[in-house]
């Protein structure tokens, strides 16, 4: 399972010109689950997402995690979109292959699983729409950007 993960002032994802889920300071989750993915890969992932420090304390480090934004408590949002293409293979060619990615079905239901962890560990998760045609618009903050995988043999968080 893999997510690149960007550190947003602002993000939405829009569907057929409606606005599906949207987040203030936060951080854009795009996901893929891949061929071989279950259930821990995704505990692990959601794990390592909660706890990344990459918002800045107040000396300007990156110090803080979503959960603690702004150091009093508050928190930022998770914008958390399905993104298969992260599993593209251009190894081959110049048109990218896409076998590495869990079949729809089971990629469904980990990203469903990955979104039902997010929201009982923290407070403000919005989605985009699995399998939809999305337009996501953000505001890339500073601009931090961040590829994750966890592989079946990663260690525990």
């Amino acid at each position: 399972m893999q997510a690149l993960l960007q550190r947003v002032a602002e993000a939405r994802v829009v569907v057929a010109g409606q606005t599906v889920g949207q987040i203030d300071r936060g951080l854009l989750v795009l996901m893929c689950a891949e061929r071989g993915d279950r259930e821990l890969q995704a505990d692990r992932l959601l794990a390592k997402i909660l706890k990344l420090r990459i918002f800045s304390d107040d000396a300007g480090k990156m110090n803080r995690s979503v959960q603690d934004l702004d150091g009093r408590g508050a928190q930022g949002g998770l914008l958390v979109v399905s993104q298969f293409t992260l599993a593209a293979d251009v190894s081959g060619g110049n048109r990218p292959s896409f076998t590495g990615a869990a079949a729809p079905d089971e990629g469904r239901r980990l990203y469903d699983y990955f979104v039902a962890r997010a929201r009982a560990s923290h407070p403000l998760v919005q989605t985009g729409q699995f399998a939809a045609d999305m337009q996501v618009h953000l505001v890339n903050d500073g601009p931090v950007t961040i590829a994750l995988r966890m592989a079946p043999d990663f260690p525990e968080p």
